[in-house]
């Protein structure tokens, strides 16, 4: 196991986070990076779809009270598998989630990816959306969208302010406070209701029956695929699992089904007939009729609910990506009742359109190029796959280097598996989240999957970045080198920041 030297601008780093007092000691670490790496990364450019941190010192200070306020909560993976607070929540609130009908996705990856897709198509018919996703990438604001973009942090402040007296009240009434999730998701209820939106777009954060998005009543009830996550709450089958997620789909809803294992698909279809609830199988009703790589994403065939949609670009890697197109698009068919009242296609402009204009960040995303840099936010192994096949389908790569830092409660083993046919070298990190694996740890895992002389030490985020690059460049013959960052959402969001994309 080999150990890279010390940075040679180890000294300007420590400097740099040292000068940064009076700031968060995560956030300065993160900043004083992306100064060191900015350089080689080129111009950040704009990136309305991750925003930096508020220009005004005055609203940043207002901002991080907020965000320091919510981290007195439980965070996101200490859970008491309850609706009860947040239904006290929206009790008090007058009920802000029935004011607008809703798309409700549930599953255990593509979910973000698909929302956005969803809300593209949505505001192309000229709805006004409103999205609720999680976690995020660099920001809390991205978590809560209207019309397309995060809410602005002045509108984020000012909805936590007006929510906070009744959030205080539910809090003094219930054995536990309401948790970080179920503020926030009170709080994106709240803006919508106040914007006000047409139709919410709102992604479960986990499981189904006990989630605190699931007061809503989704119209159209999502499920992506279904694979092995977060077993010690939700099961360790795929038909356990299912079987939570199933708890989104409501009476007489229409439920869009991608591709399923078996045993999760008959658990899905069981609920839908128990609450008369017609459902749309994707490979069945839609799907995806034919797909071929394309500069900058790919070029696909879908198959809708009303009829087949041709020459859709969509700038998005992998086929896992063409497989939640096809899911997104037949949930908004469903949402225009396409397929039950009435069979027609959409648009097809407005559909090209629309997807066309979809970003997913930290998904496949290239965010620098001399060496070629992508981030995938792959947590667990049938992520690791998708990203795998995704970045060996789209990208030339003589030679790829991984930078990967995980969350310690994940199936660590597993992922980097799914990794190992692709990886020359892999380098071994920790984010700065208390919940990330130590990089020994980590790479003793990697060491008995990768063997020794492929995995290299560092348990700095920025250094880790540094020696994959500086892997990927070395010989002349491997100028067709790339590197991946992967393993958590908060390694690539701290990552990103790094390279100059915040």
């Amino acid at each position: 196991m080999s150990e890279q030297p010390p940075s040679s601008d180890s000294d300007d780093f420590d400097d740099l986070v040292e000068a940064e007092t009076t700031r968060d000691p995560d956030l300065a670490v993160i900043e004083a990076g992306s100064r060191t790496l900015r350089a080689q990364a080129g111009p950040p450019g704009a990136d309305e779809a991750v925003p930096a941190r508020p220009a005004d010192p005055e609203v940043d200070r207002a901002l991080r009270e907020v965000e320091q306020e919510l981290a007195t909560r439980w965070g996101e993976t200490k859970l008491e598998p309850s609706v009860t607070r947040i239904a006290a929540l929206m009790d008090v609130l007058g009920e802000p989630q029935r004011a607008y009908p809703s798309i409700h996705i549930t599953g255990t990856n593509g979910k973000t990816s698909t929302a956005r897709m969803i809300e593209a198509l949505l505001g192309a018919f000229d709805l006004r959306t409103g999205r609720y996703t999680s976690p995020h990438v660099q920001s809390i604001t991205e978590r809560i969208s209207l019309d397309g973009a995060p809410v602005g942090h002045e509108r984020f402040i000012e909805t936590y302010q007006d929510i906070k007296p009744y959030v205080e009240m539910v809090d003094s009434s219930q054995e536990y406070r309401l948790s970080f999730f179920e503020v926030l998701t009170g709080m994106a209820y709240a803006a919508f209701a106040d914007a006000p939106v047409d139709v919410a777009v709102v992604e479960v954060g986990m499981g189904g029956s006990w989630d605190a998005t699931n007061v809503i009543d989704g119209d159209v009830a999502v499920v992506t695929p279904i694979d092995l996550d977060h077993t010690d709450r939700l099961g360790t089958t795929h038909a356990e699992i299912a079987g939570e997620k199933a708890g989104i789909i409501k009476q007489g809803a229409t439920v869009i089904l991608s591709q399923q294992p078996v045993d999760a698909a008959q658990v899905m279809l069981k609920k839908a007939v128990e609450v008369d609830a017609t459902v749309a199988r994707e490979g069945m009703e839609f799907g995806v009729v034919s797909r071929e790589v394309a500069v900058g994403g790919q070029l696909l065939t879908l198959r809708g609910l009303g009829g087949e949609y041709e020459e859709i670009f969509l700038p998005l890697y992998g086929a896992h990506q063409a497989h939640n197109a096809a899911v997104a698009l037949a949930a908004v068919e469903a949402f225009f009742g396409v397929g039950a009242q009435e069979a027609r296609t959409l648009d097809v402009d407005r559909i090209r359109h629309a997807f066309a204009s979809v970003v997913s960040p930290g998904r496949l995303e290239v965010v620098r190029r001399s060496p070629t840099v992508v981030l995938d936010a792959a947590h667990n192994p049938a992520g690791g796959r998708a990203a795998a096949e995704g970045i060996s389908e789209a990208f030339g790569f003589s030679r790829l280097v991984g930078v990967v830092g995980t969350s310690g409660d994940k199936d660590v083993r597993g992922l980097l598996e799914a990794f190992e046919p692709i990886f020359a070298e892999v380098v071994v990190t920790q984010n700065s989240s208390h919940r990330a694996m130590d990089a020994d740890e980590l790479a003793a895992i990697a060491v008995e999957v990768f063997g020794d002389e492929r995995v290299v030490v560092e348990p700095r985020l920025p250094d880790a970045l540094e020696a994959a690059i500086t892997l990927a460049e070395e010989e002349d013959e491997f100028a067709g080198a790339g590197v991946l960052v992967t393993g958590s959402v908060i390694t690539v969001g701290e990552a990103r920041l790094l390279l100059g994309k915040g």
